[in-house]
């Protein structure tokens, strides 16, 4: 392949490849990003501290396995 063929080629080829416009403009996209991260944050917001709620449930639970000798944690 002699210059002249590289030269052309890479010509051509950059002729041919055209920029594609986004569909929205940059700034929606990081719009869309955070109300996504909003979502999932008031999702993991909302299971804080669910065990906490039945506080009759966990003293029931902790008296019936109190005498229990496993490793555990």
């Amino acid at each position: 392949m002699s210059l002249v063929t590289a030269v052309q080629t890479a010509t051509v080829l950059t002729e041919t490849v055209h920029a594609r416009e986004l569909p929205m403009e940059s700034w929606v996209y990081g719009l869309i990003a955070l109300a996504i991260f909003a979502a999932l944050g008031f999702v993991v917001a909302s299971y804080r501290d669910v065990a906490n709620r039945h506080a009759a449930k966990a003293a029931a639970y902790a008296a019936r396995h109190a005498g229990d000798e496993h490793g555990g944690h």
